[in-house]
């Protein structure tokens, strides 16, 4: 249990469309509160899941019957939401039933119709009722990470230096094709050619099937583990994670990029291009704090700052507003 919780615990639930980016945060959100939430996947009806969060005027008809249900019944004191059309459910929520709307990411309109918003500082919102992070929470912690170091004890085994490589997906901040791949591990042979070791890839349900099959055939030259999916055995990310020395991401997703760092190895982003919007503005705030370094042909040796772990402040905070607005 979190020290600043209150001694009786409210019911809570977390609120997503359910897709990982989304559910991942506010899972580690209720991780850090010490609260069991009830989890909702929520994709509001057309027109107010087109207009999310903007329509809200009898958005009731955009929930589905069992939330509308469960809400009449015994409504949550507490809603951590994540991603645009949850903000419309935190939203109506807090409206409706009095819960205390916490909303994860900026919910593309004005922060006063949620208790909190909590948002990275790359999306650049400000207000009373905003806390700002860093990156990404998460629930990366070293406790995590030596559970995962033994559940996953065969990559240890794999020679040093180990460097694990995540690979996400296209989008619209960078292009994530064939050549991307064939020039990543293009670098990679030229790290393992220098100082030898291993690498341990992961792919995610982002990565097209075609990249996924490109990094097969290149990961094959290579000596190492790859996971891109449930055919390869459990998911060892935490694994990789754990026993890596070192870590490079393509920058494509602030979880990932938050995650890595929350490790404190050091950590590299491939970026042939530019990275534009917010991911370039999270990639330069982290590059300038220290916590990570473009990728070149030669990995050099360095140490990076304090981990990237800001989930159990955070979470200080919201029971500490949570208190005050129940008197």
């Amino acid at each position: 249990m979190h020290p600043d919780a209150p001694a009786e615990l409210p019911r809570t639930w977390i609120a997503t469309d359910g897709a990982s980016g989304n559910l991942r945060p506010a899972r580690a959100l209720a991780m850090a509160l010490g609260v069991q939430a009830e989890e909702w996947v929520v994709r509001p009806a057309p027109p107010w899941g087109w207009l999310a969060p903007h329509l809200r005027a009898a958005a009731a008809w955009a929930m589905p019957k069992s939330l509308r249900d469960a809400v009449a019944l015994q409504p949550p004191a507490l809603v951590i939401g994540c991603g645009r059309r949850a903000a419309l459910v935190t939203a109506w929520l807090r409206a409706n039933s009095g819960a205390y709307a916490v909303q994860l990411l900026d919910p593309r309109a004005n922060s006063r119709h949620w208790d909190l918003v909590v948002a990275p500082a790359h999306d650049r919102l400000r207000g009373g009722n905003v806390i700002q992070t860093g990156g990404s929470l998460h629930a990366i912690t070293p406790a995590a990470l030596a559970q995962a170091a033994m559940l996953h004890a065969d990559l240890g085994r794999i020679g040093a230096p180990r460097t694990a490589v995540l690979i996400g997906g296209p989008t619209r901040a960078q292009r994530i094709d064939v050549r991307y791949v064939d020039r990543l591990f293009d670098l990679l042979e030229c790290w393992h050619a220098h100082d030898r070791g291993g690498v341990l890839v992961s792919t995610s349900r982002r990565t097209p099937a075609k990249i996924v099959r490109r990094v097969r055939a290149r990961c094959a030259e290579l000596p190492g583990r790859l996971w891109t999916g449930m055919d390869d055995g459990p998911n060892p990310y935490l694994g990789m994670l754990a026993h890596a020395q070192r870590i490079v991401v393509t920058p494509d997703s602030s979880n990932m990029l938050s995650e890595a760092c929350a490790t404190g190895k050091p950590v590299y982003v491939f970026a042939p291009r530019p990275v534009r919007g917010k991911l370039g503005d999270l990639q330069h705030s982290l590059v300038l704090d220290g916590r990570v370094r473009p990728m070149r042909e030669v990995a050099t040796d360095w140490t990076p700052p304090t981990p990237l772990r800001e989930a159990q402040a955070v979470a200080g905070q919201v029971w500490q507003r949570f208190r005050e607005a129940r008197g």
